[in-house]
């Protein structure tokens, strides 16, 4: 098991974990140095987040799912993404996510991702309500949801000030709208995954937390990704 994997995995999969969307109790596990083994333990936990990390990993023949290489396409993107195929990728979630309703992904098996702007844009089944009605919760969900660039404009404490772009419903489909500042952590009680925030970095967003401090390229696959899934999430055409 890798531990800068793990690593990686948790600065991501922690805000949903500690909302209580996904994974098991007691998010604060993922927040204890040196606790990488833990770690994966629980990762096998986060139901649809490990089923596309065993997914990316079979296809590039890696034998490990927390493989660092594995976790930063799944969250961010790299050359992993392009040798899965798009309809072996539907075929298992059609097993995972048997039953569940909305979202487009069933019809998806020439371009699906195994990347999590996929699994936000068109699994979800709040991708499926906007799609259908521009339902502002359900734009707002997703806003939160999808992993976000940003840039950190102050740091308070454990909380940081940073400028992005929130989704906005065009009539058709999401997009980023006009910068605005949010309140976000990258610490609580004094513990973090990552090494201090400053002024001026480039991060990543997942929920109301800083994952990471990324590079222009990183930030620029995370952007473009995200274009992808929310040009196919469109709204069919009005019947004339």
């Amino acid at each position: 098991m890798s531990a800068e994997g793990a690593l990686l995995f948790a600065r991501y999969a922690y805000p949903p974990n500690a909302l209580g969307y996904c994974g098991p109790d007691d998010a604060s596990a993922l927040l204890r140095p040196g606790a990488t083994a833990d770690i994966e333990r629980r990762a096998r936990r986060f139901e649809g987040a490990w089923c596309y990390l065993e997914f990316l990993a079979e296809a590039a023949g890696i034998a490990d799912p927390l493989d660092a290489r594995v976790v930063e396409a799944y969250w961010i993107g790299n050359d992993l993404l392009g040798p899965a195929d798009s309809a072996a990728l539907v075929e298992r979630l059609l097993d995972r996510f048997r039953g569940q309703l909305g979202g487009t992904w069933r019809e998806a098996s020439e371009r699906a991702l195994a990347h999590h702007s996929f699994q936000v844009f068109e699994v979800y089944p709040w991708a499926a309500l906007l799609r259908g009605s521009g339902h502002p919760a359900a734009l707002d969900v997703l806003d939160r949801c999808r992993i976000r660039t940003a840039r950190v404009v102050r740091v308070d404490g454990g909380s940081a000030t940073v400028r992005s772009r929130p989704l906005v419903w065009d009539g058709v489909a999401p997009a980023p709208g006009p910068e605005r500042e949010d309140t976000v952590r990258w610490a609580v009680g004094g513990r973090s995954l990552i090494d201090p925030v400053a002024a001026g970095d480039l991060v990543t967003v997942h929920w109301d937390w800083i994952c990471d401090v990324v590079t222009e390229e990183q930030a620029a696959r995370v952007e473009a990704l995200e274009a992808r899934q929310c040009g196919h999430l469109a709204a069919p055409a009005a019947p004339v």
